[in-house]
């Protein structure tokens, strides 16, 4: 019984750490956007542009990567 409780506490915490990591990343990756838009309203187009892209790659992580891929999978099982 108790190893039992031990597996779904174990499911239970790697779900709850997909989860976050996955709201981390998607709320880095939007606050990299605004940032980028930020920097492209005051004409610094290289730091938007890289800004740009790192939140479309931390937007796809979380978003695809982590909440997609993993958190999905884990409730369709």
């Amino acid at each position: 019984m108790t190893a039992l409780n031990a597996d779904l506490l174990i499911e239970f915490a790697v779900l709850l750490t997909y989860a976050l990591a996955a709201g981390i990343l998607t709320a880095l990756g939007a606050a990299a956007e605004y940032f980028s838009l930020q920097y492209l309203g005051s004409g610094e187009f290289v730091v938007a542009l890289w800004l740009a892209a790192m939140g479309a790659i931390m937007l796809y992580a979380g978003v695809v990567g982590i909440g997609y891929r993993k958190l999905f999978a884990q409730f369709v099982r």
